[in-house]
Formats: C-alpha cells, structure tokens, sequence
C-alpha cells in the first residue's frame, strides 16, 4: 500500500492517501503537536438504503436495519468491543445517519491495539436469533428516547412534511414495530452487500504516521473481492407534502424549522453548490444580516437561531431554526425576506462579509480532529475532496452565489415544523 501526499498550498495542510489491496480507502492526516489520535472506519450505508441492488438482486429491509446493524457490529464471538475498549483507555463511539455509517475512536495511549480493535469489529460479524432478539429491547428505548426529544420530533415532522416518498422521512433507528422484523439473515445480507472493503474508508487524524498506519492495516485487513451495489430510491415530486405540521411537547419555548425544498437530483452537490449555498446563507440569516435583525427587533428569536444545509441522494432542502415566542411569525418575516432576497440579490457587502466568515470558519475546522476526519469521509464518499472544497469558497463570486439562490429558497414550496407547550 503507497500513500499519495494530497497538500494545498493555499491552506498550507497535507494528507495522505491510498488504496489498500483489500479494497480499503485508508487516509491518513498527521497533525504536528497533537498528542492524541482520533480513528473511524464507515461505510456508505444508512439508514435510506431501505432498498438497494446486490449484485443484480434486489434487496429491501425494514425501517431501522443500518442502525440495527451499526449496534451488532459491536458485539462479537469473543466479547464486547466496548469492553476491549477500556482496557486500551480509548473513547469509543458509533452513529447512523441518513446516507452513512460510522465507527470511531479517540486515544492518547495504544494506538495500534485499539486500531486493530476497531479493525476487527468490521470483520468479524456475529449475528445470531439470540443476540438480535435482545438488542431489540436495547434500541427499543434509545427510539422511545428520540420520540420524547423535542429537538428531534420537530425535525422529522419537518420531514415528513417536506418528502412525500424519499425515506429520509422515516426516522434513522426506525419504529419499534419495524425493528421486531429484523433478523439474522437480513443483518448479514446488509453486511455482505455494504461492508465490502471496497465500500470502506477509514480515516486517521493526530498523532499517527502513515507508515504506521499502513503497517497496522496489512497486518490485520482481510482482501474483500468487489460488491455491486446500488440503492433504489422512489421518484419524489417537487412540492411539499404541507406548509405547516405541529406537535404539542412540554417545552417552555416553541422551537421551529422552516425547510424550503428543492429539485434533488439522485447525486451529491459538488463543492461549488455547497460554497454558494454556505456563502449565501450566511449573508441571508447571519447576525449581520438585516433579517437577523428584524427578527431580533421583534424579539421572535433568541441566541438558537440558525441555519443548515440537508443534502443527500435525492433530497435538498435549506432549513432555517430556532427557538420563538411565535414561530409562525418568524417564519412569515423569514418568506417575505426570501421573496425580497429573490427581487434584488445578495448585496455586494453582505456577499463579501459572508464569505470571509465561511472561508475562516472552514480554516478553523482544520484544528479539530473530530469535524476533520468526519470530513475527510464524507468527502471521499461524495466525491468532494477537502482542499477543493477550499478552493471552491475562495473562487465563489457574487454571480455564482445569486445563481444558486434562483434554485433555492422557494417561498411557494416550504414547510413550517413546530413544537410547543400547551
């Protein structure tokens, strides 16, 4: 296995890179000064690859499966990962999210046995009636906990009032009722269709070399021979399911999301999409901005205000949120800045403003280990590489940003989640 050196001299980083004979993307991120190591291995299965292609056969699983399966990884013939965990002094963790699936760790000490653990934990699957059974009763309770989370609720009611078919509108662990369905032998044909190596990154950034990496993984990597795979998403139609979904919750202060949807294409944005939408945000609700400011004068906000961009394969949507006294109308003062916005353009100022905040805080992203190799991953999933995720942030004009608005935030074609008290 030979590393290639990725290096940008804008931002004055480097990285290395390969592919392991066994099918393994492996990158490697030395950073000068730290003494800690932050490691994960994911793949690119989560929790909408409800339905999917294997090698010509079609394969559908219940609501749930990859969060299932993100659980039983950690168990294993000869024990519990997490216990083999603590005797290396490493913190461990996992997640699914919509489009992934990732396990990680951090350590000061033992790296390599807690890399070869972390190793073994994607190789060595252990699925019996036994073990799934009881795992229901586990990931039972972490459901039940998310449905008594507000902060979640108002988020997938959004959901589902902005995607008609796409299953990111399902909850990423699934109900219970659809994780009763889940056996053995479906857990091992998402395995053997998705943890292929070939379908794998794994990503090390700290106090690590790629010598040492590389003498880690071929020591401990079985080869993998390639997996066909694709997954099989609904057509989903432009418009929103409804404007506006509530739910009744014990909070002291309403909490939204307003999702305006857009045409999604079964692909990822590239990095320009992503830099003109960031850019463009910034200058449309950061605390410079003049909706910011009305809001604020209204008092119809508070410092939980924000902004974020969903995107995945074949769902787009800029959310807006946070907490309000009167949700409903914050979100009319926010789709009457939106039908401005779209009259007159981004400002030149606001424009050059947004773009310096984007640009540092991306900068700034660099020094943290965790966010850098999350990254990392994602970008070689996506195809967005990170030094050109830069270079796109830095070459964005106020053409392209005005551009991209004409494709985003539809006043006509939004949804108003809120939770609130009695």
């Amino acid at each position: 296995m030979e590393f290639t050196r990725i290096a940008s001299d804008r931002i004055g980083e480097e990285y290395y890179k390969a592919v392991h004979s066994s099918g393994l993307t492996v990158i490697v991120y030395p950073k000068k000064g730290f003494r800690s190591t932050y490691a994960s291995i994911g793949t690119k299965f989560g929790s909408i690859y409800s339905r999917f292609m294997c090698n010509g056969r079609e394969i559908s699983v219940p609501d749930g499966t990859a969060h299932y399966l993100e659980h039983k990884l950690f168990e294993s013939e000869d024990g519990d990962a997490f216990s083999k965990y603590a005797k290396t002094g490493a913190s461990a963790n996992a997640y699914t999210s919509f489009d992934m699936t990732c396990y990680l760790f951090s350590c000061t000490d033992k790296f390599r046995e807690s890399l070869e653990i972390l190793i073994d934990l994607i190789q060595t699957p252990y699925f019996t009636e036994q073990t799934v059974a009881k795992e229901q009763g586990i990931i039972s309770q972490e459901i039940k906990m998310y449905d008594d989370s507000p902060d979640w609720r108002v988020m997938m009611n959004l959901f589902r009032g902005l995607y008609h078919a796409h299953p990111i509108n399902i909850d990423i662990a699934g109900s219970v009722e659809t994780i009763a369905k889940i056996t053995p032998d479906i857990l091992y044909d998402c395995y053997n269709s998705y943890y292929n190596l070939h379908n794998m990154v794994m990503t090390i950034v700290g106090n690590a070399s790629p010598d040492e990496v590389m003498s880690i993984v071929d020591s401990k990597i079985r080869a993998d021979k390639p997996v066909e795979t694709s997954i099989i998403l609904p057509d989903e139609p432009y418009e929103v399911v409804t404007d506006y979904t509530e739910q009744i919750f014990p909070v002291n202060v309403p909490s939204f999301e307003l999702g305006f949807k857009e045409k999604a294409p079964k692909n990822y944005a590239d990095n320009k999409e992503l830099a003109a939408t960031s850019i463009l945000m910034n200058s449309f609700t950061g605390s410079g901005s003049e909706l910011y400011r009305k809001l604020q004068d209204e008092k119809l906000i508070n410092s939980t205000f924000g902004h974020q961009y969903l995107e995945g394969l074949g769902y787009r949507s800029v959310i807006i949120s946070g907490e309000s006294k009167d949700p409903k109308a914050a979100a009319e003062i926010i789709k009457d800045a939106v039908q401005r916005l779209h009259r007159d353009g981004v400002r030149k100022e606001d424009f050059e403003n947004a773009k310096r905040m984007v640009y540092g805080k991306m900068i700034a992203g660099f020094d943290y280990k965790s966010s850098l190799a999350s990254e990392l991953m994602n970008g070689e999933f996506t195809g967005r590489e990170i030094f050109e995720g830069a270079e796109a942030i830095a070459g964005v004009t106020l053409d392209d940003v005005n551009k991209r608005l004409e494709q985003q935030l539809d006043a006509d074609n939004c949804c108003l989640s809120v939770v609130k008290g009695m």
